[in-house]
């Protein structure tokens, strides 16, 4: 074992006992301890991605070859999307249909010690909506024929490596300690985001719990980001008046006599 996984299972194993000393006896059979590296990640101008490091602790007094089963989901802010298809008239593409959905994550991860179809029932998997597959989007209009649509949004977003299902990215360090990380990419929203973590065994869920993760925009983009949001008028003035500017300089400098 190396000197940071050493390590890790050593804060992992204090983190653990402490919390069992203040689980009553009656919750201790089931009892899941969680934590994340860092619950806030900057997003600077250099900012080019970063894995974040989930860990815990389960307790499963169960007698049995399982330990239990343990899945970790990253969800994102909500936003509106609106998905177009297009069709071939005329010989040119054009768009011919669109279906607007309303609280759609814009980032999603899966990390889980086993294939999640191992681990829980499909019912129970579509309840807490694990997996990008079974999210199930809300459409505007709930009468029109939006599955097709809910993929495009899917595969996009996986293509943008904002979706992903890191099966079998859990890893356990001994019978109770575990260990996954998640990868940020560089295009990732800013927002307020959760971290679950799900304990199952033999495919029944004995715990839960979540902890708030905030990706934010610091330095200088900060500024500019948070004068955009709030003067959006004053911003695109802005704008246009160093983009004259810069034209003129371009214009002065290359300017033949």
């Amino acid at each position: 074992m190396t000197s940071t996984a050493s390590q890790l299972a050593t804060a992992l194993a204090v983190l653990y006992a402490l919390t069992l000393a203040w689980v009553p006896h009656s919750q201790a059979q089931s009892a899941l301890v969680t934590d994340i590296s860092s619950h806030l990640v900057s997003v600077t101008s250099d900012f080019t991605g970063t894995e974040l490091l989930l860990f815990g602790a389960i307790n499963v007094d169960d007698e049995g070859p399982n330990r239990g089963d343990v899945l970790v989901v990253v969800r994102g802010p909500e936003e509106d999307v609106v998905v177009r298809r297009k069709d071939r008239v005329a010989g040119i593409w054009v768009n011919t249909e669109a279906v607007e959905f309303a609280r759609v994550p814009s980032f999603y991860a899966l990390a889980s010690n086993r294939p999640v179809e191992e681990i829980a029932p499909p019912d129970v998997l579509n309840r807490l909506r694990i997996g990008p597959s079974r999210l199930r989007f809300r459409a505007a209009e709930p009468e029109q024929m939006s599955l097709p649509f809910e993929e495009a949004i899917v595969r996009q977003k996986s293509r943008a490596n904002l979706y992903s299902d890191q099966e079998t990215a859990v890893y356990f360090l001994g019978d109770t300690l575990f260990r996954t990380t998640i990868v940020i990419p560089a295009n990732v929203p800013v927002g307020d985001y959760i971290a679950e973590f799900y304990l199952f065994k033999d495919g029944e869920l004995l715990g839960a719990q979540s902890s708030p993760l905030f990706i934010k925009k610091s330095g200088l983009g900060r500024r500019i980001y948070d004068f955009a949001y709030d003067y959006p008028a004053l911003y695109g003035i802005a704008a246009i008046i160093v983009a004259l500017f810069a034209g003129w300089l371009a214009s002065a400098i290359f300017r033949k006599d």
